[in-house]
């Protein structure tokens, strides 16, 4: 059975030993550090399947991190931090979390959490390339081509494509793209949806025979004319 490693990063040693402590109960490998630095240069050096992150961390925080491992790695990342506002929540998903704790929190839940992460991030569930007119999204590659040019697309923009080009002219609302793609029921504001296939708009022009339509009253749909 091949070992799930995970990368603890929080500047509270006691927070990463109760982590550890449950983790390594469950049969995960742990690696720990209490800085941004010190997580970047592990995850540069380890191999890591999944990363908890705290955001509030003295010279570099987690947000920085996220942005700095998204520039290489899709790898699922929980957030965990003693922030609790919408804002906080959304920033870090656009960024590219995956889930997001706000401390305190119970360790069995964040152990669900990382579980729920990991089943959902397998590059094998998304091998084939979707191909419309001047437009291939690959899923192994995570690039997106768009008349030949390729795309610098983050990976929830990537995903949030992908999903709605494999189930086209279906109609979905916020709620189940942020269910289907963030992989959990939100419990903030759906901005992030709308935030996002704005970004992605803005790359792939109107003149097609696709795109992805608003419903107004419901959300979105990938239309294939």
């Amino acid at each position: 059975m091949v070992e799930t490693k995970v990368l603890i990063v929080d500047d509270d040693k006691n927070i990463c030993d109760l982590i550890e402590l449950y983790l390594l109960k469950e049969g995960y490998k742990t690696y720990k550090v209490y800085n941004g630095k010190d997580a970047l240069k592990v995850f540069a050096e380890k191999p890591v399947d999944v990363v908890v992150l705290d955001i509030m961390m003295p010279e570099m925080d987690g947000y920085e991190v996220l942005k700095e491992i998204r520039k290489s790695s899709s790898l699922p990342v929980i957030m965990l931090t003693a922030r609790g506002e919408t804002f906080d929540r959304v920033l870090g998903l656009e960024l590219g979390a995956d889930d997001y704790m706000v401390k305190p929190f119970e360790p069995k839940e964040l152990v669900a959490r990382i579980r729920a992460v990991l089943r959902r991030y397998k590059p094998q569930t998304m091998k084939r390339a979707l191909e419309f007119t001047d437009l291939i999204i690959d899923a192994d590659s995570y690039i997106v081509t768009y008349k030949g040019q390729e795309l610098e697309m983050p990976p929830k923009e990537f995903e949030l494509l992908y999903f709605l080009a494999s189930n086209p002219n279906k109609v979905f609302t916020r709620d189940q793209l942020l269910y289907e793609v963030w992989g959990y029921d939100y419990p903030g504001d759906s901005r992030t949806v709308d935030v996002h296939v704005k970004r992605i708009r803005e790359k792939l022009s109107d003149e097609n025979d696709w795109q992805i339509k608003t419903v107004w009253g419901v959300g979105y749909k990938f239309e294939v004319k």
